[in-house]
């Protein structure tokens, strides 16, 4: 299983073409990196999307993945529900296998991340467009109107700075820091473009954040994206 993607050096993303920005606050661009702590390339692209993490037109989320759980560390945030996730990305996106680091923006384009640059150029390329539906979370409710349809997704993810002593495998000796590590992912339902109204479950621990987005389809492009 190839640690980088083939196209690495060359800072190649698959990108879908958009009809003009929309991130915003409102409506931010979902970048997420998929990593594992047993990986010794992942830690540049950690740093790099940690450091977008405060912008308030990204919503970064940290994604650990099992499959270099083998080299000898755990990962604490590693679950196989985002492993699987990575793998409907390789199938989405066209992928012949799953490697680390990842960084998948709106579910339309992936970079390596490792470079800074790279990685926003990719980001400012993969806006949504201004088309999408619109998403309001108040309270346990999160409701969805516009034109559109695809899956409900609810996350939760840690908002601080998570460091990680990594006691065995490629990184050990070292400290790595997380920032919006997630902890929880829930499929709410699937949206057909009317009016709709989902109850939003209660979170998994405390302290977590909250956000949601329509996805068209399994590994397919995010439409809209929302913070609670």
């Amino acid at each position: 299983m190839p640690r980088l993607y083939p196209f690495a050096a060359l800072a190649i993303a698959t990108l879908f073409g958009s009809a003009g920005l929309a991130a915003d606050a409102r409506h931010p661009t979902v970048v997420e990196l998929y990593q594992s702590q047993g990986c010794s390339s992942c830690p540049p692209a950690a740093a790099n999307v940690n450091a977008l993490a405060s912008r308030p037109d990204i919503l970064a989320l940290s994604f650990g993945v099992t499959y270099w759980d083998y080299l000898g560390w755990k990962d604490v945030y590693a679950t196989p529900q985002f492993t699987a996730r990575q793998w409907d990305y390789a199938r989405g996106l066209k992928r012949g296998n799953v490697a680390t680091p990842q960084v998948v923006i709106n579910g339309r384009s992936d970079v390596v991340g490792n470079d800074r640059r790279t990685l926003e150029a990719v980001i400012s390329r993969s806006d949504r467009g201004n088309s999408g539906p619109e998403l309001d979370i108040v309270g346990n409710k999160l409701t969805i109107s516009g034109s559109g349809e695809g899956d409900v997704w609810l996350v939760r993810y840690d908002p601080r700075t998570l460091n990680v002593p990594v006691r065995r495998g490629e990184n050990g000796g070292r400290t790595l820091p997380h920032r919006n590590v997630v902890k929880q992912l829930v499929k709410l339902g699937s949206w057909t473009g009317k009016p709709e109204t989902y109850v939003i479950p209660g979170p998994t621990e405390a302290g977590l954040a909250t956000a949601a987005f329509v996805q068209t389809r399994v590994g397919g492009p995010i439409v809209a994206a929302v913070r609670g």
